[in-house]
C-alpha cells in the first residue's frame, strides 16, 4: 500500500491537478472509477490570504472524497504557510500539495509554478515553512528541469525530502517543452532512486499498459494521470487492472459514457449554478467523444450549450444516432 505520510491510498493511481478540469464533479467520477487520489485545481497562495473568494471555492471538497490533497502556488514562504493553513480549514484536504511545476506563463513570470526550479533554496524554504504550518503531509510536483540544460530535478528532489516533503511527484518534461515531445522517465527513475520518500510518477500516461509500463521502468509507488484521463476516467480502473496483472476491462458502451458525462454537469450545476455548470461542459463533454463516429458534428453543438436541457438534448441525440 502506497503511504504519504500517514495517509493511505487504495491504489497506484491519482489524478493530477490540472486547471479548469480538476473540479469536484470530474474529481469525484475519477474517485469511483479508481483513482487512489485526487487533488483540486492549484490555487494561488496570494488569493486566498486576500480572502478572494472564487479562489476559496476551488478548494471545495466533498465529505466522500477523500484522500485528497489541496494544491498551492506561490513563492513567498510567509504567503505560502498562511495560505496553507487557510486551505486546510476551508478544505479538508488530507494532504497539501505545493505547486513547483506548473509551467504556464502568467505563472512563472510571477516566479511561480516551475520557475522554483530555478531557485531551489527558495523552493526549500517554502516546503520547511509549510511543512511547519499545517498537520497533514506535504508533497510537492515540479518537472524535469527549467530547460534540457538545466535538469536538476534529481538534486531537486533530494532538496524537497531534506526540506520535509513526504512525497514528491515528477514530471517527465522540462518547462521549455510545455507539454510537447516526450516524457522523460528516465529522470523519474533517478530521482526514485535517489530519495526514500515516494515518488509519483507523471507524464504520457494514456493507456492502461502505460500505467503498468512507468511504475516498472521507474521503480516509482504511485503514478499520476493527467491529460489521459480526458474525457476517459476509466483509464484509472483500466491502468490499476493492468498493474495488479488482472484482465483490463472493457470501456463500457458509448451510451453509458455519454450518461455520466451528463450526470458530471448536473453534479456540478448543482453547487455552481447551470450557466456555469454549462459553460464548463463547453469544454470538457466533448472530450467523452474521442473516437467517435461524427463526433465533430456533436462537439460544435456541445459547444453551444447554454442550459441542462440543451446538455441532455445533445446527449439523447447522441445515444439515439450512434446506440
Amino acid at each position: 500500500m502506497v503511504r504519504i505520510g500517514g495517509v493511505a491510498l487504495r491504489g497506484n493511481l491519482t489524478l493530477g491537478p490540472m486547471a479548469g478540469v480538476t473540479d469536484f464533479a470530474f474529481r469525484g467520477v475519477c474517485r469511483t472509477l479508481g483513482a487512489a487520489l485526487t487533488t483540486t485545481e492549484m490555487v494561488s497562495a496570494r488569493a486566498l490570504v486576500y480572502h478572494d473568494e472564487k479562489t476559496k471555492e476551488l478548494l471545495y471538497i466533498p465529505e466522500d472524497e477523500h484522500p485528497c490533497a489541496a494544491q498551492l502556488f506561490g513563492h513567498e514562504p510567509e504567503i505560502m504557510a498562511e495560505a496553507a493553513g487557510m486551505a486546510l480549514e476551508l478544505s479538508g484536504a488530507d494532504i497539501l500539495d505545493i505547486n513547483m511545476g506548473c509551467p504556464v506563463g502568467k505563472v512563472v513570470k510571477s516566479g511561480d509554478g516551475s520557475a522554483l526550479m530555478k531557485d531551489p533554496e527558495l523552493a526549500a524554504r517554502i516546503v520547511e515553512r509549510v511543512k511547519k504550518a499545517v498537520p497533514v503531509p506535504v508533497s510537492v510536483k515540479f518537472r524535469k528541469g527549467w530547460d534540457n540544460g538545466s535538469a536538476n530535478a534529481v538534486d531537486f528532489a533530494r532538496l524537497m525530502e531534506q526540506a520535509g516533503a513526504d512525497a514528491v511527484a515528477v514530471h517527465g518534461r522540462t518547462r521549455a517543452q510545455m507539454y510537447a515531445g516526450r516524457a522523460d522517465w528516465d529522470i523519474i527513475r533517478e530521482v526514485r532512486r535517489a530519495v526514500q520518500i515516494p515518488v509519483i510518477a507523471n507524464g504520457d500516461v494514456f493507456t492502461p499498459g502505460d500505467a503498468a509500463h512507468i511504475l516498472r521502468y521507474t521503480g516509482c509507488e504511485a503514478a499520476m494521470i493527467g491529460r489521459g484521463s480526458f474525457g476517459n476516467p476509466w483509464l484509472f480502473q483500466q491502468g490499476q487492472a493492468a498493474i495488479d496483472g488482472h484482465e483490463v476491462p472493457e470501456l463500457p458502451p458509448l451510451c453509458e459514457r455519454i450518461e455520466l458525462a451528463q450526470r458530471q454537469i448536473e453534479t456540478l450545476a448543482k453547487r455552481i449554478g447551470e450557466r456555469r455548470a454549462c459553460l464548463e461542459a463547453r469544454h470538457q463533454l466533448p472530450w467523452y467523444l474521442h473516437g467517435v463516429p461524427c463526433a465533430a458534428v456533436y462537439r460544435q453543438e456541445l459547444t453551444q450549450v447554454d442550459t441542462l436541457e440543451d446538455i441532455r438534448r445533445v446527449c439523447r441525440g447522441i445515444k439515439r444516432d450512434l446506440k
